[in-house]
């Protein structure tokens, strides 16, 4: 009996360490690149999440050559990952500007008004994600 039970323990472990080296090996069709990894907002804010009921909105934005957003806030963190063109994003609280290219992560300000405007050749392409209270839109435009 001992001596199936130690066969099987080596068996285990040569099939595990099998595993291993498959799951180590250049064969995985899995890359993963590292996008980004901060800490604060495009304007320098920490990120703070909301503190209640957290929902996740998930959408995509096509903005035409030359289109320009109105002046707009972001009560809650949103999140957005450049598809394809150039954005440029001004707070017009400060003046100061960002420009993003394909391929560019961008954490939006909060609570600060902005605008952004597509000073590309082709339309900008965006994957933006929202963090808010559940029921809550994260867009409140300028009157």
């Amino acid at each position: 009996m001992r001596k199936i039970l130690i066969s099987a323990l080596l068996a285990a472990a040569a099939l595990h360490a099998n595993c291993a080296l498959a799951l180590d090996s250049n064969s995985t069709p899995v890359v993963v690149t590292p996008l980004a990894s901060r800490t604060t907002t495009a304007s320098g804010q920490p990120i703070t999440l909301p503190q209640k009921n957290v929902q996740v909105l998930v959408s995509t934005y096509d903005i035409a050559v030359g289109a320009t957003l109105p002046v707009h806030r972001h009560p809650f963190p949103r999140y957005a990952y450049v598809e394809a063109g150039t954005l440029k994003v001004t707070n017009v609280e400060t003046g100061n500007s960002n420009t993003y290219k394909t391929g560019d992560f961008i954490i939006e300000m909060i609570g600060q008004w902005h605008q952004a405007t597509n000073i590309g050749d082709g339309p900008v392409k965006l994957l933006v994600i929202d963090q808010v209270e559940e029921g809550a839109k994260n867009t409140e435009l300028r009157q």
